[in-house]
């Protein structure tokens, strides 16, 4: 639904938060792998990259490059040793977290100190006339294109119920608020065409591993 234009808009966001050769990266929510494939690519080595989804059978359908390891895990425990990673991601999966707060805890636990995120997510635009275009973009567009590409009866109803995640997602700062709260410095948040978020910011150096 993106045009072409998804697996190269994730790179750059990558890019921009600090993503460089040689990381070791947790993918979060890592769904069917676009983002740790794109991590994979930045960091030279697909064994860097550790990809955790709460769907066992997410995990077994994710294409994803040889190397990259896929567990079973939440972003509210994440399976894997503290201060183990060098970059934590999230690729459109903040809507579905329960409780922020506990997640960010686990994305700063499981950081080495100067440890970056990358969060993408996306927003609802703030004027109330771009919210209705897109919602009828959402719901009613992109559906009808994605039962022609899928082919699958039940994927307009998921599509309408994507843009039903999106209208109920916490406020920008509301998210960017619980990532300083977790201890987090350099929040930031950057926007692409109005809709789409990358919440970056880094654990502080001096910080100790918990």
């Amino acid at each position: 639904m993106a045009f072409g234009t998804g697996s190269r808009y994730r790179r750059r966001a990558l890019q921009r938060a600090g993503l460089a050769y040689g990381m070791s990266v947790i993918d979060v929510g890592v769904g069917t792998g676009l983002v740790a494939r794109e991590a994979a690519r930045l960091v030279a080595d697909a064994s860097r990259v550790t990809g955790v989804d709460p769907s066992p059978g997410m995990v077994a359908q994710a294409k994803v490059p040889d190397g990259v390891s896929l567990i079973a895990g939440r972003a509210e425990a994440i399976p894997l040793p503290s201060a183990c990673a060098d970059f934590v991601s999230m690729g459109y999966a903040l809507r579905h977290i329960s409780d922020l707060s506990v997640a960010f805890a686990e994305f700063w636990r499981v950081l080495r100190p100067g440890g970056r995120i990358c969060l993408l997510e996306i927003t609802r635009p703030a004027g109330s006339l771009s919210q209705v275009l897109l919602k009828a973009y959402m719901r009613g567009v992109v559906p009808v294109l994605a039962k022609m590409v899928a082919r699958q009866a039940e994927t307009p109803q998921l599509m309408r119920f994507y843009w039903d995640t999106i209208e109920a997602c916490v406020a920008p700062q509301v998210i960017m608020n619980a990532i300083a709260n977790a201890g987090f410095e350099n929040v930031m948040r950057h926007v692409e065409l109005g809709i789409l978020s990358e919440y970056r910011a880094c654990k502080p150096r001096a910080a100790a591993a918990l």
